[in-house]
């Protein structure tokens, strides 16, 4: 499967490669995936963001196709991840999930080295569909 076209936020954008570039090396060597779907991203101002796009700080429902399991998390910045409910962007789910739209598939490397499909099932909460273009 071809990777699905993905869209993010200007300040999103920059957020992550400032957090990238912070990063120890040894850790950072390991989001070489991230930087790629940062790399391949279509970057748009945070008004202009479709609300069907899972974007930092959104809640989203999304489905593991390899073992039918259906999660809701909300993707947040590492400092805010390890509380329930959230998973981080630097975690391999969390890269997968950035910039993709409702109903879009998307194979993702598990730390194992086994792939998953995930699909975005439902965005119940996105930042700039509700206004908040700060948070």
């Amino acid at each position: 499967m071809s990777k699905p076209p993905i869209t993010v936020s200007r300040i999103d954008m920059e957020r992550i490669e400032a957090l990238l570039e912070r990063l120890p090396a040894a850790e950072a060597d390991k989001l070489d995936a991230l930087r790629a779907e940062l790399d391949r991203a279509d970057v748009v101002e945070p008004a202009a963001m479709p609300e069907h796009i899972v974007t930092m700080n959104s809640t989203v429902t999304f489905e593991d196709e390899s073992n039918g399991e259906k999660l809701t998390l909300t993707l947040v910045y590492p400092a805010a991840a390890g509380a329930p409910g959230t998973v981080s962007i630097l975690a391999p789910v969390g890269s997968a999930l950035l910039g993709l739209a409702r109903d879009q598939q998307i194979d993702w490397p598990t730390p194992d080295g086994r792939k998953r499909r995930l699909k975005v099932l439902e965005i119940a909460y996105q930042p700039e569909a509700a206004g908040h273009f700060h948070r």
